[in-house]
């Protein structure tokens, strides 16, 4: 026994402190299984439970608190407000059936994201909209969705949702976990009377709960090496450099099936074929964009003449000009190029990720 105690002694000081380590780790780590997780704040954490458990690819929802500085913090001393903590939702999700991206996203349309001093009936800073990312990654992807938030145009007041780095999350007490469905009838209550839907619907209409992106989703654009790597030469010429294809001898002028029309870095909806038609000018023209919201215009003077370019709003891409002499209803020309596009039939859509615009066609 004597020959074995140093090694036994060893094994202990190797053995104990990792199994304590192992018993002490926050639940905030990755599991092995391949799925991740991601952190947010809305405001009541039973409605935000409820919104992120309905998606697909998401494994399960726990409603908690993060943010402050009291460990292991009760209902009541977070909800007093002098925890610092906020009633946030820890998602963990297989990012194989949905991306961190699409969750930032889903979060925008269920919130106020311009409210500083709470979210509906909820007040203070406990019911605060905050982002708590996990990695680098995620901070790359909530600020890239952030910032096209912003310039998306569609709220009017800042965005004050904060990204902070993710410490510590608090499990919440076991009565607070799928309170929508342990408590149906006071949560359906409370929920009509806290004014999110009624603001969401109004914000967003149609597009709340579509699966395909409006503004995003969250999608940060890669560098020029990237963009080289990923487009043939006259795809980097006419989205990057402004460029133009030549007319009658490129994919789309002629492609007559039906489909959306997708931006080639981006993925971002853009046109439709229902809007499509023959201009004579050898490259796909529409009468009007499929999303707007995705669609910029901006002045060009670079042919000694005033034109509007079109460009994609996430992807920042160059895609073609809008002319005045397009037919009715809309009387404008949507002037593309094949070579910023990417057409996906109908019958792929629900596979590519486009499933709501199906009923487009229908």
């Amino acid at each position: 026994m004597k020959i074995f105690l140093p090694l036994l002694v060893t094994m202990l000081f190797v053995i104990v402190p990792a199994v304590l380590v192992a018993a002490t780790m926050p639940e905030n780590r990755e599991t092995t299984s391949g799925l991740k997780t991601a952190t947010f704040a809305g405001g009541c954490f039973w409605c935000t439970e409820s919104d992120f458990e309905k998606l697909d690819g998401v494994i399960k929802v726990i409603s908690g608190y993060t943010g402050g500085h009291v460990a292991n913090p009760t209902y009541e001393q977070v909800s007093s407000g002098s925890t610092g903590h906020v009633e946030a939702i820890q998602v963990t999700y297989d990012p194989d059936k949905i991306t961190y991206a699409f969750l930032v996203d889903w979060l925008w349309r269920h919130i106020d994201p311009t409210d500083a001093g709470g979210q509906f009936v909820d007040r203070g800073d406990q019911y605060a909209s905050a982002i708590f990312y996990h990695d680098q990654t995620q901070l790359d992807i909530a600020t890239a969705s952030k910032k096209a938030l912003e310039q998306s145009g569609i709220f009017a007041k800042p965005i004050v949702t904060a990204i902070r780095p993710l410490e510590t999350f608090y499990p919440a007490e076991t009565y607070h976990q799928d309170y929508y469905k342990k408590h149906g009838i006071q949560y359906k209550f409370y929920r009509y009377r806290s004014g999110r839907d009624d603001f969401l619907k109004a914000t967003w209409g149609d597009r709340l709960d579509r699966r395909s992106m409006v503004i995003g989703p969250g999608f940060v654009k890669p560098g020029e090496a990237k963009l080289r790597s990923m487009l043939t030469p006259l795809q980097y010429k006419v989205t990057q450099e402004e460029g133009t294809e030549p007319p009658f001898d490129n994919a789309y002028w002629d492609n007559k099936k039906d489909g959306i029309y997708v931006d080639i870095v981006s993925g971002e909806p853009l046109f439709s074929s229902r809007d499509k038609y023959v201009s004579g000018t050898g490259w796909p023209s529409f009468t009007r964009p499929l999303e707007p919201d995705n669609i910029v215009t901006r002045e060009d003077r670079k042919l000694f003449a005033v034109r509007t370019e079109v460009r994609s709003r996430m992807g920042d891409n160059h895609l073609g000009h809008v002319f005045e002499d397009g037919p009715q209803p809309t009387g404008l020309r949507y002037c593309m190029n094949s070579a910023a596009l990417r057409f996906v039939p109908v019958e792929d859509l629900e596979q590519e990720g486009y499933g709501a615009y199906v009923k487009h066609f229908e």
